[in-house]
């Protein structure tokens, strides 16, 4: 089979991907240097828009509307945007082997890859119920979301089960955008989640009863406190029912799993340190291989601010970081420093008239502010978080550009703050001071 040799090699074609092969661009990377190798058959793109307009029932967002890096205001890089620049797409390309010492990668079809410098930005893949041996889960019509041939099939299923009911699996992100897109196509929508309420690992109890009754005004039906533990279908084998541990069972013709995602580094697995389920990387995202980077959901970093190391699976880091990376390995050969990574984390998620974004820590007091009567036009409140006397997490809730400017600053500054009530009172009141 064939060997193919370039200067660089991004193994993945995800977010993290197209903003590095922009910053390369921008760093004046010559022609036929780079290679991204993806198992996807298109070129990288923005991920948030499946969750969302892709599957909109009218003015659906499709390719090539969002490639990245339009998901923050840049240019499109369509496929002949790479060609342009001599950057080589391998499209349809699953490598099955990474062989780090010796700077060599092969693909299912046997070709191989040689590279001088390596970025794996590999990203995450979902988890499974079948993973989980959960009975029936293999039924026909159970989907999950992360590709972009994910998207298609429920778009496919979605116009198939015309106005049927759907079960979404999770209460996250997933769970919450996919919910409300669905009530969006007209189905009858049921989501289930174990927790005691939706978003737990960002939410307080007190946003989350926001968005719960804000959905249930819409219609969508919210089951807490129990999971799905088998799935019985027909003669054709889709899914016709939804069995919960709470002895419970709901009628699906759809049923979409969102309950997590796991990085993959199963490639570079004994060849690289890893650390929290990630590939420890240092703030330049240099691994503890040379000439080998990680970046995105893969790479667990220095969290400067916190004076901590994570992992963070969120398309902002992912842009940022590849971008990072790539400064870093033009700067070593030139012998030059760049500043550390000092990630501010934000996330931020959109589903029916609703757009919040946090930024920061959620540790410590938190104290809510503003509208936040579900049955509010334009609701708009949001929560700060105090830990040792300062503020050291923000979150909004239908904020205006400078308003969500202004959380995030809080959030970078982490001003002082005496009382949970004065904070309460002030509330956008008190970024607008920072």
């Amino acid at each position: 089979m064939a060997e193919k040799s370039f200067k660089y090699v991004i193994i993945g074609g995800g977010v993290s991907a197209g903003y590095a092969a922009r910053e390369f661009a921008n760093q004046g990377v010559k022609k036929g240097e780079l290679a991204i190798i993806t198992k996807e058959a298109v070129a990288p793109y923005e991920r948030p828009a499946l969750s969302k307009g892709y599957l909109f029932p009218e003015g659906a967002a499709r390719l090539p509307g969002f490639h990245t890096c339009v998901g923050s205001g840049g240019e499109k890089l369509l496929p002949e945007w790479y060609a342009g620049k001599g950057i080589t797409l391998f499209l349809s390309t699953d490598i099955v082997k990474a062989d780090l010492a010796s700077k060599t990668l092969v693909s299912a079809a046997g070709d191989t890859f040689k590279y001088e410098s390596l970025i794996i930005a590999t990203g995450s893949t979902v988890l499974r119920l079948t993973d989980f041996g959960v009975q029936g889960a293999d039924s026909k019509n159970i989907l999950y979301l992360r590709e972009i041939d994910d998207a298609d099939k429920l778009v496919e299923t979605i116009k198939a089960k015309k106005n049927g009911k759907v079960v979404i699996v999770g209460g996250g992100y997933i769970g919450l955008e996919l919910s409300a897109v669905m009530k969006l196509n007209n189905l009858d929508v049921t989501m289930v989640y174990p927790e005691p309420w939706c978003m737990p690992r960002l939410f307080t109890a007190d946003i989350a009863a926001f968005y719960e009754e804000y959905y249930k005004n819409k219609g969508v039906k919210i089951i807490k406190g129990t999971v799905a533990v088998g799935f019985n279908s027909n003669d054709n084998g889709e899914v016709k029912e939804v069995k919960l541990k709470d002895g419970r069972v709901l009628e699906a013709d759809i049923v979409v799993v969102g309950v997590g995602a796991r990085p993959l580094t199963t490639l570079f697995k004994g060849q690289v340190e890893e650390d929290k389920g990630g590939i420890k990387a240092d703030a330049f995202f240099k691994t503890s291989v040379a000439n080998v980077y990680a970046v995105g959901d893969v790479a667990t970093f220095p969290m400067k601010m916190y004076n901590d190391i994570r992992r963070v699976e969120h398309v902002d880091h992912a842009r940022k970081s590849a971008e990072q990376a790539v400064k870093a390995i033009f700067a070593s050969e030139q012998g030059k420093t760049i500043e550390e990574y000092d990630y501010l984390p934000m996330f931020y998620s959109r589903s029916f008239n609703l757009s919040w974004q946090f930024y920061g820590d959620n540790v410590g007091d938190a104290v809510i502010f503003g509208d936040n009567s579900p049955k509010s036009d334009n609701p708009k409140f949001g929560s700060y978080w105090i830990k040792d006397g300062k503020v050291v997490g923000a979150f909004l809730e239908g904020g205006s550009p400078d308003e969500n400017k202004a959380i995030a600053k809080v959030a970078r500054v982490q001003p002082a703050a005496d009382s949970l009530d004065v904070l309460a009172k002030e509330g956008l009141a008190f970024a607008s001071k920072i």
